[in-house]
């Protein structure tokens, strides 16, 4: 068993969204990460990934311990319950939605204190650092002439200003920090708002904050209520869709891989990456389970901003685009932080960008297609950039990817990439064979037939009797379990149960949770190791339930679950040698990935 860690475990942190931008804040009340305005954008609060001094704001209870710790309702409202020897106190935590209209203008942050029952005395300290936790801000005070006692702090590093307001703190100006003890009693009650705005604009009017804790509130609840997911895991697929709807840019309709940067797949090691962007797979796979689950105009959003990023050109087509589809995505390291367990380097940008893998059209392709089938009407547009897609994987089809898996080593030709190119020229012809539309089908028909042919021979190995990561070598790979999802082959076939049975005994751990592919051997050019990927494990419990293994998927279900924290959220692996969450957080994959779990065994049950 692993020793104290030094750095919060992710299991201890609650995500705070406003849908533009967003927050991880402790259970012992420490806003620790938190990028303003924008998910993409530089941190103002970065110990998350470096120490105290490169920013965060706490405030907690003197002597008090947290006795509860939830979401109100089906929010993104936190509520921290704090009880000491002298009485009890709430903070609430939350990133008010709709407050200031356009996401242009600013992004903020509230957070609440009250004391429930008898007296308590509430420490806040914060200490706000630009670029990630490396820019000191200069600062100017201002009394609020309306509230004795109040202040507004104004703290200002390059482009970006924070608006501090609230009970005056003591000013410690040597090390641009903060704090103050207060005394409240039953009733009394604090609050603090920060907001982000341009420094070389006008300062934000104040905001009348009244009522934004239950407009914020109303929000998320009535997004969530028209979610069609039923059966036993419904409270779960809930919490996930929630996760995957603060993950959506309400302005751009961009979708983030997670809201961190450099939170590490091995602690210690050097596989920490940036997923603060917009993904065409994940955010293609998300569309899915959002379809699936019965909303249709988020999706929607997400096929315009789609044809905006894409634009024109499918030939220069990008893996991954910035939120409002910024093409380049330098990566770089941050050297002044100390990684999250001491993980480095951290990283801003991903390299990734630059790759070409061939299954991203593929996973596109079937999105659009859900968006179709759900009575979405398909415009002029939309289905020219879906031909043009195709013309991109038709002028690659020979090229080697870097796969799936994003591998910093020689390209190849994995066989999950050639399934998911089979399934773009599948869905090109549907399109035109089943609803009307016009295309060079006989090709697509051709590619397709041809790419089915090239699989079972290239990508089938007939002596291990299982599909191969690679036609080059004879490993498995658990994204070889998307080949029945995709239709490429039934679950039941007996070629992907073989398949299925060597990915068990290849990549399963010792308590049941599943690798990606086998690593440490650096052949995906990465030193190290990282730990079992949660959502191949959502994947695998999804090919236990169509195949009829309905018991032993419910019994995965349960073990997987039981790893998420007590307010719902997934990061992207788990280290049962630590038992703990690792990697960014909270991640879509993941979440979308419990999605997809709870509707195949709520549909397999019905059966």
């Amino acid at each position: 068993m692993a020793s104290t860690p030094a750095s919060t475990p992710l299991e201890d942190y609650a995500l705070l969204s406003d849908t533009h931008s967003a927050a991880l804040v402790s259970r012992e009340g420490s806003v620790d990460w938190l990028c303003m305005p924008r998910y993409d954008s530089q941190a103002v609060f970065a110990k998350l990934l470096g120490t105290s001094d490169n920013g965060h704001w706490s405030i907690s209870v003197e002597g008090g311990t947290v006795t509860s710790w939830s979401y109100r309702g089906d929010s993104f409202v936190l509520e921290t319950e704090w009880t000491s020897e002298t009485g009890v106190a709430l903070v609430t935590d939350f990133m008010p939605v709709g407050t200031n209209g356009s996401f242009f203008q600013n992004a903020d942050l509230l957070r609440r204190v009250e004391c429930l029952s008898g007296e308590v005395d509430v420490d806040t300290a914060i200490r706000m650092r630009f670029d990630y936790g490396h820019a000191v801000p200069f600062l100017r005070y201002r009394d609020d002439e309306e509230r004795p006692g109040f202040e507004e702090m104004l703290a200002v590093a390059g482009p970006d200003a924070i608006y501090f307001r609230g009970p005056r703190l003591d000013h410690d100006d040597a090390n641009k920090h903060h704090f103050k003890s207060f005394h409240l009693r039953e009733g009394d009650c604090l609050e603090w708002a920060m907001l982000w705005a341009e420094s070389y604009g006008e300062a934000p009017a104040k905001v009348d904050y009244s009522n934004s804790l239950e407009a914020t509130t109303k929000f998320w609840e009535e997004w969530i209520g028209t979610s069609t997911v039923a059966g036993k895991y419904s409270p779960w697929a809930r919490r996930s869709l929630l996760v995957l709807r603060a993950l959506t840019d309400s302005v751009t309709g961009g979708i983030v891989a997670a809201p961190t940067t450099s939170l590490p797949e091995e602690f210690g090691g050097e596989r920490n990456w940036d997923y603060r962007y917009v993904w065409l797979r994940d955010s293609a796979l998300t569309i899915e389970v959002l379809v699936q689950s019965g909303f249709n105009d988020r999706a929607g959003e997400w096929r315009n901003w789609l044809l905006r990023a894409i634009a024109g050109d499918t030939s220069q087509l990008r893996i991954m685009y910035g939120l409002r589809g910024e093409r380049h995505l330098p990566e770089h390291e941050l050297p002044h932080l100390s990684g999250y367990e001491n993980s480095t380097p951290v990283r801003m940008g991903n390299g990734a960008a630059e790759q070409y893998q061939a299954d991203v059209v593929g996973e596109v392709m079937i999105a659009l297609e859900a968006l179709r089938d759900s009575g979405l009407e398909e415009n002029t547009f939309s289905w020219e950039l879906q031909q043009g897609l195709l013309e991109f994987q038709e002028e690659n089809f020979d090229t080697l990817d870097h796969g799936l898996w994003e591998m910093r080593s020689d390209p190849d030709m994995f066989t999950h990439g050639r399934a998911m190119m089979w399934a773009a020229f599948d869905r090109g012809v549907k399109a035109v064979e089943q609803h009307g539309f016009a295309g060079p089908v006989d090709t697509w028909r051709a590619l397709r037939d041809r790419l089915r042919t090239e699989i079972m021979e290239l990508g089938w190995n007939d002596e291990l009797q299982t599909f191969t990561q690679k036609y080059s070598n004879t490993e498995v790979d658990a994204s070889l379990l998307q080949l029945a999802q995709i239709g490429f082959i039934d679950y039941n076939d007996p070629k992907m149960l073989s398949t299925v049975a060597r990915i068990e005994q290849e990549l399963l751990d010792d308590e049941g949770f599943l690798h990606r592919y086998k690593t440490g051997t650096g052949t995906d050019g990465l030193d190290g190791s990282e730990y079992p990927f949660i959502m191949c494990s959502f994947w695998l419990i999804e090919q236990y339930a169509k195949s009829g293994r309905i018991d032993e998927a419910e019994a995965k279900m349960d073990r997987v679950l039981s790893v998420g924290t007590e307010l719902g959220l997934f990061a992207e692996e788990y280290s049962t040698q630590h038992r703990r969450l690792a990697g960014n957080f909270p991640q879509a994959f993941s979440h979308l990935g419990v999605v997809r779990a709870a509707h195949a065994l709520v549909q397999t049950r019905r059966k």
